[in-house]
């Protein structure tokens, strides 16, 4: 995961920068909103965790640049301003979360990693696999040139596979990339729904489980 810290306050900052490193993160800093601004011109990040009061480019101006990028990535905007109306224009520039300090580090570090996996990835408008094209914007799918009729859910389940195939995708992947935070991870709702998905999509079958692994797209062959 890689993370941008943007605070003007250098011992702060440098603490921050210090423990996501222990948890992992590859992260950067930048002391003020302009460096900030030239290190997300050229770094695709997953998160930047931006303070909003900052020399050079104040924050707002900052978040909003972020959020109008190609490729976003998810800001948790961190400042002394806790009022209500202070996380709601927060939000409203493009912020996708916001931590008043005071806080906490273990929730900081929740905050981010969250962020992290909500975090939508770069995609194509269409995908295209094996004779299927997915088109994201009008939500339309077709095999073959032949009109296939998914649920949401199938949907959203067919363009993750596409996305990572060949690469094949846990149960507990797919639950957090198609589903909420409130499925229960025991269910068999994966799986139920790609039987479905296999049924519509017809033969030759292209979704095949990976014992261990999960699931995963190639083209020719049948599910097993």
């Amino acid at each position: 995961m890689r993370v941008l810290v943007v605070e003007d306050v250098r011992r702060l900052a440098d603490d921050i920068a210090e423990g996501l490193r222990d948890q992992g993160m590859a992260v950067d800093i930048a002391y003020d909103g302009l460096t900030a601004s030239e290190k997300t011109a050229v770094t695709s990040y997953d998160v930047v965790v931006l303070d909003r009061d900052l020399p050079g480019l104040h924050g707002d101006l900052l978040c909003r640049q972020i959020a109008e990028a190609d490729n976003p990535a998810m800001v948790l905007m961190l400042t002394a301003a806790g009022a209500a109306d202070e996380r709601v224009t927060g939000l409203r520039l493009g912020a996708a979360d916001y931590l008043p300090k005071p806080f906490h580090f273990p929730e900081l570090v929740l905050r981010i990693q969250s962020l992290a996996r909500r975090r939508p990835q770069a995609l194509p408008r269409v995908l295209r696999f094996a004779g299927i094209e997915l088109d994201l914007v009008m939500r339309s799918a077709f095999r073959q040139g032949r009109a296939l009729q998914l649920s949401p859910k199938e949907f959203e389940l067919l363009a993750a596979l596409m996305t990572a195939a060949p690469t094949p995708l846990s149960a507990e992947q797919l639950l957090e990339k198609v589903w909420d935070e409130h499925t229960d991870p025991f269910t068999r709702t994966v799986s139920v729904t790609v039987g479905r998905l296999r049924r519509k999509l017809g033969r030759p079958g292209i979704i095949m489980t990976v014992p261990g692994a999960g699931y995963h797209l190639r083209t020719g062959g049948d599910p097993h």
